[in-house]
């Protein structure tokens, strides 16, 4: 199993791969240079917003919702912007987000400086604060039957899980799932058999956990920091893995593009943000 270079963007801090298979469109953000790709064999749309952008999804009725460094905003499908939920907090942006099996996007925010504490997640449709001691609020993803959610604070070095309640989308009974010894967990997805996926910044791959939080699958990358991960492809089973630059003196030809590893496994289709 072998990483390849599927688009070369030369990202300082690429982040959120998500594949919308509406459009067939890999839709990838560089967070610090404030562009959202949206990236497909014909070529890259790229989607310049005002302030530095942690995330952007697909919504249900078209266009984007994106977590920017003062909220949650969305696109629609004709360009229009309008904010969502305001949350500015000098210092602070918002950093990765997901869209659950209901539609709402938890969004997370961290500090620029990585102060410890200092970021939060949010679930937005109706807006509730969930974890308002998060340092660096990372990859959020669920299992297939929608009965555990997988946080990461990467500054913990953990994976945590949650119990979800069906009924109503909230969480209760955190707790570890698995951690990580080299390098720092960031993003993640969860793939058809429940198996969390998890990009390691610094630790130049990418691990793959059973249900019970067993290691069973390491694939390198080419470059130290890849940031995060998911299934794309018409049959959903390319892993496409999203790296950065920030930080290294010598990055390598191979940080800040998009990889792919064909053929990794059984991912899930990602719902679309439905406000």
């Amino acid at each position: 199993m072998r990483a390849e270079v599927a688009y070369e963007l030369g990202a300082e801090l690429g982040e959120g791969p998500t594949w919308d298979a509406r459009t067939g469109r890999l839709i990838v953000v560089d967070i610090l240079r404030a562009r959202v790709h949206q990236l497909s064999p014909g070529g890259d749309e790229v989607l310049r917003t005002s302030q530095h952008v942690g995330a952007a999804k697909p919504r249900a009725s078209g266009g984007l919702v994106v977590n920017l460094r003062d909220g949650v905003g969305c696109y629609s499908a004709d360009g229009t912007f309008s904010w969502l939920a305001e949350w500015p907090v000098p210092g602070r942006r918002g950093n990765d987000a997901a869209v659950d099996p209901w539609g709402r996007l938890w969004a997370g925010t961290m500090r620029y400086d990585e102060g410890e504490g200092g970021g939060c997640l949010y679930r937005v449709g109706e807006t509730i604060d969930l974890i308002t001691d998060a340092t660096v609020s990372n990859g959020i993803a669920w299992s297939p039957d929608h009965r555990l959610m997988y946080y990461i604070d990467s500054h913990t070095r953990r994976i945590d899980v949650f119990d979800v309640d069906t009924d109503t989308g909230l969480v209760h009974d955190r707790r570890t799932f698995a951690t990580v010894d080299t390098g720092f967990p960031d993003g993640m997805t969860v793939d058809a058999d429940g198996c969390p996926w998890v990009a390691v910044w610094d630790g130049s791959a990418v691990h793959r956990y059973t249900p019970d939080g067993r290691l069973d699958r390491v694939v390198e990358v080419p470059c130290a920091r890849p940031t995060a991960c998911t299934f794309g492809g018409a049959d959903l089973r390319d892993l496409y893995v999203t790296t950065a630059t920030i930080g290294l003196d010598d990055p390598g030809p191979f940080a800040g593009s998009v990889l792919v590893i064909p053929g990794a496994g059984q991912g899930l289709p990602s719902p679309a943000f439905a406000w």
